[in-house]
């Protein structure tokens, strides 16, 4: 039986998606509200950084994948974005997406699609870049959906990541490891309900690839020219490859 980390548990890989399922499914209503009070407002920064380094033009097809509440959606939208389809595996991250965001929307500019990020539904070249935010870590078998989203780029699309890291400043490692793991579930427990889901989100912080393993991993799937950029002291990183 093939095993992988659910955090700090170790679980079969069969089971992972169904866990990490549960875990979003519980913090959906209150999902955007805790992103702001753990990071402080930051997540917004981080979100328009990546953007940016997206290098989006007018009129591009773009894929939010793991979009959940269509935050990076929003703003490729923004920034000119022909379409953009939001995709992510859980559905309750997805009604919460919907709700925000139809409305605000003009008609046929936003779609959302239920999708495995490893099984991705969409014809090879489908778009023109590819955005995850703070999705990654959650997958079970990162080379496949790597593999997945090459093949729904078009020649040239680009693959923006965001996502948690390592923090660079040795110094700072104490004062946050203290806040991930003792004030995180806790602020959890208070304003969702679920200190167990934020404790896991901490773990899968820990368990997931750091700056260079995760560039690395994404060369060995074939994308070029990939380079990556920590903000707030490595806390989080962006990284960026080409098809």
């Amino acid at each position: 039986m093939n095993t992988t980390h659910f955090g700090y548990e170790e679980v079969a890989e069969r089971d992972k998606s169904a866990r990490v399922g549960e875990v979003f499914s519980s913090v959906a209503p209150r999902y955007d509200l805790m992103n702001d009070l753990m990071s402080f407002g930051l997540h917004r920064l981080w979100k328009r950084f990546t953007i940016l380094a997206a290098r989006l033009r007018p009129g591009e097809r773009v894929l939010d994948l793991a979009g959940g509440t269509g935050d990076l959606a929003r703003l490729a939208l923004a920034r000119g974005a022909g379409e953009v389809v939001v995709a992510d595996v859980n559905p309750s991250m997805l009604e919460a997406g919907r709700d925000r965001l139809l409305d605000r929307v003009p008609a046929g500019r936003l779609r959302f699609v239920g999708a495995d990020a490893e099984r991705l539904p969409f014809a090879p070249g489908s778009f023109d870049c590819v955005l995850m935010g703070f999705g990654l870590r959650n997958v079970t078998r990162l080379e496949r959906a790597l593999a997945a989203v090459r093949e729904c780029l078009r020649p040239a699309g680009r693959f923006v990541i965001l996502e948690f890291s390592r923090v660079t400043v040795p110094a700072l490692h104490p004062l946050y490891d203290r806040y991930s793991f003792s004030v995180l579930p806790r602020l959890g427990e208070l304003v969702a309900g679920d200190a167990d889901a934020y404790r896991y989100l901490v773990e899968s912080i820990r368990m997931h690839p750091d700056q260079d393993a995760l560039l690395e991993m994404m060369r060995a799937a074939g994308f070029r020219q990939c380079r990556y950029f920590n903000l707030s002291a490595g806390v989080v990183a962006v990284h960026r490859g080409w098809r």
